[in-house]
């Protein structure tokens, strides 16, 4: 196990969910930090725990990872950030309603298009020059196990993970030779913030979706994250695919009766 002392992780959208489990867990084992999010207010209090617990150093960057210009300019203006990121999980992302294309939102297509995809590559394409000049460094994708199969009303989304999985594939031929590792981590059914977003605020259809069974954690992906990034150098964990064990895949879970 490779130790994260003395080491500097940037974890996109870290206000919630996978993010801020994924910095909290980091940090914990010695990481400094930089988060992202777009909810200031919030970062700043995730940031403050995060100092106050595990004594690490956190800087706090407020941004849409949609705006590239927005992402550029804060990732720019970071300091020496871009020179000394050792690690960078690019966790922003989220799904929108669960309806057929045809009677699908564009505006809900485009959300999380621009923010799945186009905002990985935006803070990938700032963050990795650096690492491939310093040959080291850890580019984490978080995608989904709806990166490997559709089901009904995730057209869209899943269409979105399956380039975060394809994008983690070809990352690994631009950086054969540098040193550079890239992991793609699929989670399943997991609660977090995931399905209430997904549903615009409806609770009981968002509390719909795991009656009955146990799903992940937000820690439960945040510890394969850091399984991942603390193998030794010479071992990449290319892709993590997780599930609760009462899911065989997006279409079978085993619901107990309430």
């Amino acid at each position: 196990m490779s130790t994260l002392q003395g080491s500097l992780s940037l974890v996109t959208g870290a206000t919630s969910g996978f993010g801020e489990a994924i910095a909290r867990r980091l940090a914990a084992e010695g990481s400094s930090l930089a988060i992202t999010g777009r909810r200031a207010d919030r970062l700043e209090a995730v940031a403050a725990e995060i100092r106050r617990e595990h004594k690490v150093e956190v800087s706090t960057l407020a941004f849409d990872v949609r705006d590239r210009a927005a992402t550029e300019h804060a990732l720019a203006g970071a300091g020496t950030l871009l020179a000394i990121a050792d690690i960078l999980v690019n966790n922003a992302g989220l799904a929108l309603a669960l309806e057929s294309v045809q009677a699908g939102d564009p505006d809900d297509w485009d959300q999380m298009i621009d923010t799945n995809v186009k905002g990985l590559l935006y803070v990938t394409r700032a963050v990795l020059p650096g690492m491939v000049a310093r040959r080291r460094g850890h580019v984490v994708n978080i995608g989904s196990v709806a990166g490997h199969l559709v089901y009904a009303g995730g057209a869209v989304y899943s269409a979105t993970k399956f380039a975060v999985r394809a994008i983690s594939d070809a990352l690994r031929y631009d950086v054969l030779g540098t040193g550079v590792r890239v992991t793609n981590v699929e989670p399943g059914l997991a609660e977090t913030e995931f399905s209430l977003v997904r549903f615009k605020g409806d609770k009981e259809r968002a509390g719909a979706v795991y009656r009955g069974v146990e799903p992940l954690t937000a820690e439960d992906v945040a510890d394969a994250v850091l399984w991942a990034v603390t193998r030794p150098p010479h071992v990449n964990v290319q892709s993590i695919i997780l599930m609760p064990t009462d899911q065989a895949g997006p279409h079978a879970l085993h619901r107990r009766p309430s």
